[in-house]
């Protein structure tokens, strides 16, 4: 079972995700309001996929990907965010995203982005 962190400022959104349909051989392993919980998180839990937001006080997600990625450096990370333009995209990747979902999203597409992103880990 892989083990997954999610980070958003949203509870409705932190909450959305935990309960997504067809996520059932994900463990969620932690939730985090900011990058900053997201960091200490990570360093206590070492997810294999983390979820994260980009706009959240404290630390963005902008901020904490490179943080996280030096963290747990096998871990991907999927953005989920409003923010769905070419530009911001290609930052997240830039900084160490493994992908990127739009908000609002359906349960099949985050269920696809974290299945794509699970199958590149390493074995544990």
């Amino acid at each position: 079972m892989k083990r997954l962190m999610i980070v958003d400022d949203s509870l409705i959104i932190r909450r959305r995700i935990k309960r997504a349909h067809g996520l059932d051989e994900f463990s969620v392993v932690g939730t985090a309001s900011n990058g900053e919980e997201a960091v200490a998180l990570a360093r206590q839990t070492a997810p294999d996929l983390i979820t994260i937001d980009l706009t959240m006080p404290h630390m963005d997600g902008i901020e904490a990907i490179p943080l996280l990625a030096s963290i747990c450096p096998d871990a991907r990370i999927l953005v989920v965010s409003a923010l769905a333009d070419k530009a911001t995209a290609i930052t997240a990747l830039s900084r160490g995203a493994h992908g990127f979902v739009c908000k609002p999203f359906t349960d099949d597409e985050l269920h696809d982005a974290l299945s794509e992103l699970a199958a590149d880990l390493p074995a544990r």
